[in-house]
């Protein structure tokens, strides 16, 4: 099949109205170009959704994955949904050693001390960082653990061009977000504000006082309440970020410029820290305690309730509807409270409430999941090199290179300006045209059972007469599906 232009992919789509609106590398990434290069060729025969609408078993993979696999909705059926996400919110049961020693090739991310992170390029670690993102998406098993990395990524977000930032930010993935990404809030809360990566993005590591003339640095205080816990309307005042700040002060990292060893080391100095009493949000820290400030500090705003509250909206934003439900708001902040802010209990009682099986298919993909979901439905193998990652740069969702701490936005209006490059992407894709990506088309489709049950896989349920009209119109079913809005939602 000869490959098709962008007119030609727009022409049928809105024949059958199918479509609607919705760096540079260094020379060492190029060792990993053969790390998932090549088409899956065990590949077996599998049993698409049959029903005209999304089922459970679709509706717990759109949500709690990043896109269905081949066989993975037959998977489910027969599993049952509500106990694939039980299984989900316990990743530790789920063996994923295939994933982990493919990840294990990124060798520049598992340096230790944390000062051999600065052997390396900048761009060489970024380059790696993102493969390795993009390499657990497409592949791990343990896909709710994947979908809360890339949640807490944007919620405690870093952009790592400023100063060791460059260095240290595969550090804060690796330690702060992977590793309590299913785990305690507070847990993360406190891992977060003593990432040296952090410090160093919102300039913890200059929070200091040495008299009672010198004002702390209140940027990361007051992000820690508007963005990382209370939320702007959380109803905290500019005294409470002061107060915050000044629990905040003396805590710094051994910066490269200055220190010869044990760069990256963060440290608490006393002699730094404003001692003297404090009240945050109403409750009061009594002076002496050092660097236990930060602790009754990390104590009073984890589980303050608009805490709660704003982390259940976010939660509920992702998983529900962008403009969430009242009622599950309130049931999953209910349980973060109950539960001391643990994460896995809030999740479980989100996915227990009526609104969240009730809204199906509602939700646009961002430009990340987007492309993972490309992947993975169709059992593509992707070295995650430079045409990928320019794919991604070009939709302007590049993992790790957001430029605000708020992160990249979860709901839908801000990423419409990105459809013609979805279907730039589409095209490329289907047309082989992403160097280093590959996946097993004709394959793909007799696995399925051919093109209407291959649409099914693809949209979650049977295609409509219009939808498979406008794609066989095309020349090219699978570029016209793909840049479809029912694959572009979940």
């Amino acid at each position: 099949m000869s490959p098709i232009s962008r007119r030609t992919l727009l022409k049928a789509a809105t024949a059958g109205g199918a479509v609607a609106g919705i760096g540079g590398f260094s020379a060492l990434s190029q060792l990993f170009a053969p790390l998932m290069a090549g088409a899956d060729d065990g590949l077996a025969a599998f049993q698409p959704p049959r029903s005209d609408d999304i089922d459970d078993a679709s509706h717990v993979l759109n949500r709690l994955t990043f896109g269905p696999r081949p066989g993975q909705h037959a998977e489910i059926t027969a599993l049952g949904a509500r106990e694939f996400i039980a299984q989900q919110l316990d990743p530790a049961s789920i063996d994923d050693r295939w994933i982990e020693s493919r990840a294990a090739r990124f060798e520049a991310l598992r340096a230790w001390p944390l000062g051999e992170l600065l052997e390396y390029d900048a761009r060489e670690l970024l380059d790696q960082l993102t493969r390795k993102k993009i390499l657990h998406a497409v592949h791990s098993k343990r896909q709710l653990h994947e979908v809360m990395v890339d949640f807490w990524s944007d919620h405690f977000n870093i952009d790592p061009s400023k100063g060791d930032s460059k260095w240290l930010k595969p550090a804060d993935d690796r330690e702060v977000i992977r590793a309590h990404a299913l785990g305690s809030f507070p847990a993360l809360l406190k891992a977060s504000a003593l990432s040296p990566s952090m410090l160093w993005y919102l300039d913890g590591r200059v929070n200091r006082t040495t008299d009672d003339s010198e004002r702390p640095n209140e940027n990361y205080g007051r992000e820690l309440l508007e963005l990382h816990s209370l939320g702007v309307d959380g109803g905290y005042t500019q005294k409470d970020v002061m107060e915050v700040a000044r629990c905040l002060t003396g805590w710094t990292v051994r910066e490269r410029a200055k220190s010869g060893f044990a760069v990256g080391k963060v440290e608490f100095r006393k002699d730094l820290h404003d001692d003297g009493p404090k009240t945050v949000l109403g409750t009061a820290i009594p002076a002496g305690l050092g660097a236990g400030d930060l602790d009754r500090m990390i104590g009073i705003v984890a589980h303050h309730p608009s805490t709660a509250h704003y982390l259940a909206e976010k939660l509920c934003r992702r998983f529900i509807a962008d403009d969430p439900p009242t009622s599950a708001v309130t049931a999953v902040a209910d349980a973060f409270q109950k539960s001391n802010g643990e994460i896995r209990p809030t999740l479980a009682a989100l996915f227990n409430t009526p609104e969240f099986w009730s809204s199906r298919g509602g939700k646009t993909k961002r430009p990340f999941h987007f492309v993972v979901s490309t992947l993975r439905a169709t059992s593509a193998r992707s070295n995650a090199g430079p045409a990928l990652q320019n794919h991604l740069l070009r939709l302007g969702h590049a993992p790790f290179q957001y430029p605000t701490p708020d992160g990249y936005p979860e709901e839908a209006q801000p990423w419409m300006a990105t459809l013609l490059w979805r279907w730039k992407f589409a095209l490329d894709f289907a047309n082989r045209k992403l160097e280093g990506t590959n996946f097993p088309a004709g394959k793909l489709t007799r696995a399925a059972g051919g093109e209407t049950a291959l649409a099914a896989h693809l949209l979650g349920r049977t295609p409509s007469p219009d939808e498979m009209a406008a794609a066989t119109a095309s020349g090219a079913p699978l570029a016209l599906l793909i840049a479809s809005p029912a694959f572009q939602t979940f």
